[in-house]
């Protein structure tokens, strides 16, 4: 081995020799030492071939191996002789296609594949209490890119940078950057898998459950953040530690890398908007969108050749926004088109109500983000109804809301509409009384939703709520009037004067059995009416308590020394006023309530 190796460096130095005479006075006799580099060379590629020998086994084998590379290239050019041409050309292809083999060979993923990887679960609750579940540790996120895209060790890099930097030299640019752009192209592919990325075509997107999309939607915004903050990154360095010299190449090969992903990327986002939307999907589409937002090209691809990339990014970010905006068209839509006949039991808080609220309430923890979507949604082309003139802006900035805020416009029509849905609903209700109960239940819970989200109250201001709260108190007084009035007029002396401007005892006892049958009447049927929110309740019952009963001990301590000598004066005067106060506690708890006197 020793003598070949002392053969071939004599050999070399006489063919360096030759080309010094070549370069200096264009020397036309071909000394034998150019007719037997190919020979010995050739004599080194049987070598590697038959498997005595792999190139980065041996360093100073290496570096031999491309000293003479080097030579042939340098003769192929230079030399004239066309059986020498032929020869170190033919020797020359010989020598790239097995470089080429070893690039391959090294490129290639480890036989064993590592674990998935996975970003955590989201849980499958309601879209309107979905929580977001937290990215990996940053250690973990290292640990996965390592393994999964620079599984290439500092020698295998330094080994494919010579390969790569004598096949440029040679003329092999297109071969080697071929080789490992497919290499590279394929190991994104299958750390995308092992993120759990599914490689899924347009139409089979349409065709999905919104279950199933919900949780691709999940593993593409988390793939998609993955690629922008780390895996570009570190895949342009790779490209940069193979390529040092070459920039032109190392930035072409990357772009096209990047180019491939992003737009196989943005496919599935496209397809998920050509699925059928629904108010339901709106945050789905706003982490989409949101993820989209950000700079998926990353200031590792801010090259000239990028612009097709960020072209396809706005495209795609246009139509998640018509999307989105879209969406609160049908909520707008099926608020104001709802109109279901049939009344919700006992006055309760309607469902509409609390779907509507729970999901503003969702939505403005994207409040910065639906600002944003609404600000340049005005600039798309819509097919459907105008959003945007349902409220004016003077409007919106009379309640005290900034009028700059296009999200905020949308959230005082959508509570607008909100507003008349409820109103309507109320006159399905044939007692007044219940209709009440039913605008103070349904009044009182979006008060207290807008009152308990920060960015809602913000935006619908505190003149709205003060408004909201007088019309909850207007609401108060009705109900009173409606339940109350008649039953008070029992408990007035007019009327009850007989012959000799004396009081009847008849007239008395009438009124006794009038007040109880009405009250009687009344805590039987509301009784069943449904107020949850305690407070509302608190105040019902407090202020029931403070109207009838200081007319009714007033009553009863008046005229009851007129029934004294009655028989059975407990079948007129059933109730002592703690009884009363007792019997109030029973209403609007949803229940059928058995009218027991609670004397004690």
């Amino acid at each position: 081995m020793d003598g070949e190796k002392e053969e071939l460096m004599q050999v070399v130095e006489d063919v360096d020799a030759f080309l010094l005479i070549i370069g200096a006075n264009g020397g036309k006799d071909v000394p034998d030492c150019v007719r037997v580099l190919p020979k010995l060379f050739e004599d080194m590629l049987d070598s590697y071939n038959c498997g005595r020998t792999k190139f980065g086994e041996d360093a100073t084998y290496d570096n031999s191996f491309l000293d003479v590379v080097n030579r042939m290239y340098k003769l192929s050019t230079s030399c004239s002789c066309s059986n020498t041409l032929d020869q170190t050309s033919s020797v020359l292809e010989k020598a790239m296609s097995l470089l080429e083999k070893d690039l391959c060979s090294l490129l290639e993923e480890p036989k064993t594949p590592n674990k998935s990887f996975s970003f955590g679960s989201r849980s499958d609750l309601s879209v309107i209490f979905e929580i977001d579940s937290p990215e990996p540790p940053q250690h973990e996120q290292d640990h996965y890119h390592q393994d999964f895209l620079t599984h290439l060790s500092t020698h295998k890099i330094s080994i494919l940078n010579k390969i790569a930097t004598t096949m440029i030299v040679v003329g092999y640019e297109t071969e080697c950057c071929i080789a490992f752009a497919n290499f590279r192209r394929s190991a994104f592919k299958t750390a995308l898998q092992r993120l759990g990325y599914r490689s899924m075509r347009m139409e089979d997107v349409c065709k999905m459950s919104w279950e199933t999309l919900e949780r691709e939607i999940t593993t593409w915004n988390q793939v998609v953040r993955h690629c922008t903050t780390m895996l570009f990154n570190a895949e342009r360095r790779l490209y940069d530690s193979i390529f040092p010299n070459q920039p032109f190449i190392s930035q072409s090969l990357f772009i096209d890398l990047a180019r491939h992903v992003i737009i196989h990327l943005l496919n599935f986002a496209q397809g998920v908007v050509l699925t059928k939307w629904s108010t339901e999907k709106l945050f789905k589409f706003l982490d989409m969108y949101e993820t989209l937002r950000e700079d998926i090209i990353g200031d590792s691809c801010l090259e000239p050749g990028a612009s097709e990339v960020a072209y396809e990014i706005v495209i795609a970010k246009d139509r998640v926004i018509k999307a989105i905006v879209a969406m609160f068209c049908d909520l707008k839509n099926s608020i104001k088109n709802d109109n279901e006949r049939i009344p919700v039991p006992n006055g309760a808080v309607h469902p509409l109500t609390r779907y509507v609220m729970n999901y503003l309430k969702y939505a403005c923890e994207y409040k910065d983000t639906l600002e944003q979507v609404f600000e340049q949604g005005q600039s798309v082309n819509f097919t459907r109804i105008d959003i945007y003139n349902d409220k004016s802006i003077e409007e919106v900035e009379d309640v005290g809301t900034p009028k700059d805020s296009p999200f905020a416009i949308q959230l005082m029509s959508i509570m607008d509409l909100l507003d008349a849905n409820v109103e309507r609903k109320s006159n399905l209700y044939r007692d007044l009384a219940l209709r009440y109960i039913f605008l103070m239940n349904n009044g009182r819970y979006i008060v207290q939703k807008v009152k308990g989200c920060s960015e809602l109250h913000d935006m619908m201001g505190d003149n709205w709520c003060r408004k909201r709260q007088s019309g909850l108190r207007l609401y108060h007084k009705c109900y009173q009037r409606e339940t109350w009035s008649k039953v008070l007029q029992c408990l007035k002396p007019e009327g009850l004067l007989g012959t000799g401007n004396k009081v009847s005892k008849q007239l008395v006892k009438e009124r006794f059995k009038c007040f109880n049958s009405m009250f009687e009447e009344i805590h039987k049927t509301q009784s069943t009416w449904m107020v949850v929110d305690e407070q509302l309740q608190s105040e019902l019952r407090v202020s029931i308590s403070s109207l009838v009963i200081p007319a009714y001990r007033s009553f009863v301590g008046r005229f009851k020394q007129h029934l004294e000598s009655s028989r059975h004066i407990d079948k007129y005067i059933k109730y002592h006023p703690e009884d009363i106060e007792l019997l109030v506690d029973d209403f609007f708890d949803g229940n059928v309530v058995s009218m027991t006197r609670k004397r004690t």
